[in-house]
């Protein structure tokens, strides 16, 4: 198969019929049909099967897909390459990260080194803690912004920074709040709920049965944006990390540091095969003095 059958079979398999695949592709349907059946020919088998009138993929079909899409990716990352090179953009940084984080850190360290390198080009993407070693494997993303190093062995990192878990709640509903709160003052209040989210929820967790505290659950959150989104609601107090807090923060919210604390640390985390580049060790320091703010 050459890159047209290539282009033409993802495009069948992906849209479903001949039809979708030729306005995708922006061709004719008998275009689409002509290539598909060359592709055919030269493997031997049929890629398609028409039942009650629909095209369905074969077991072939679907054994050869994982593999085309892997190489369809990989055109399409050179197309884009192509198109910053052409725009004077001759380098691009894929960067995840999880949404806490692209909430405000990661913004306002991109439009930082933007002000630096106005040159550079960005993609960037949410990632959840379950999916940042598939992305990079898959080689979705070059850099995930996490707040835990996974234990996969071909796995590198750096730590960036560090933040701290804090409530979160309506200055009405705690007006005369201390420095700092524990765990313990909030016993008897409709309680957001985020100890299925993550490493730092895992040590909220922790922390709560350490001390012995038991919450009044009203509402479980695996986001912590949403738990600060039902605080501004009014649905009752939660606890998210410092990051969260801060991109969520209004006039009519407070926030306050655990007492005693509860950190983490943040880590630029990447393929050991793949190391950080000139460009992108620039924009990972950038993104370490906005962790600082």
């Amino acid at each position: 198969m050459n890159l047209r059958h290539i282009e033409v079979f993802h495009a069948v398999y992906t849209n479903g019929s001949v039809s979708a695949a030729a306005r995708a592709l922006n061709v004719s349907q008998p275009s689409v049909t002509k290539v598909l059946q060359h592709a055919e020919q030269l493997l031997g088998f049929a890629l398609f099967e028409r039942t009650r009138g629909r095209l369905v993929a074969t077991e072939e079909a679907h054994s050869l897909f994982n593999d085309v899409a892997d190489i369809q990716d990989r055109v399409y990352q050179l197309r884009k390459a192509s198109q910053n090179v052409r725009r004077g953009r001759a380098s691009m940084l894929r960067i995840s990260t999880l949404p806490s984080l692209g909430l405000g850190a990661l913004p306002e360290a991109v439009s930082r080194f933007l002000a630096k390198k106005p040159g550079v080009g960005f993609e960037l993407h949410t990632v959840h803690h379950d999916d940042m070693v598939k992305r990079l494997y898959e080689r979705e993303t070059d850099i995930v912004i996490s707040y835990e190093v996974p234990r996969a062995a071909a796995m590198a990192s750096r730590r960036l920074g560090q933040g701290e878990m804090v409530a979160m709640f309506r200055t009405a509903d705690l007006p005369h709040a201390p420095a700092r709160l524990s765990l313990d003052q909030l016993r008897g209040r409709p309680f957001i709920t985020t100890v299925e989210s993550g490493p730092q929820g895992r040590a909220l967790s922790a922390e709560m049965v350490r001390l012995d505290v038991v919450l009044d659950e009203v509402v479980a959150s695996r986001t912590f944006f949403v738990a600060a989104a039902l605080v501004r609601a009014g649905v009752g107090f939660t606890i998210v990390d410092s990051f969260t807090a801060k991109a969520s923060l209004t006039p009519e919210l407070s926030i306050r540091p655990l007492d005693p604390p509860i950190g983490f640390d943040v880590h630029a985390v990447y393929l050991q095969s793949r190391p950080v580049g000139k460009l992108a060790e620039s924009f990972l320091k950038e993104l370490a003095r906005t962790l600082q703010l």
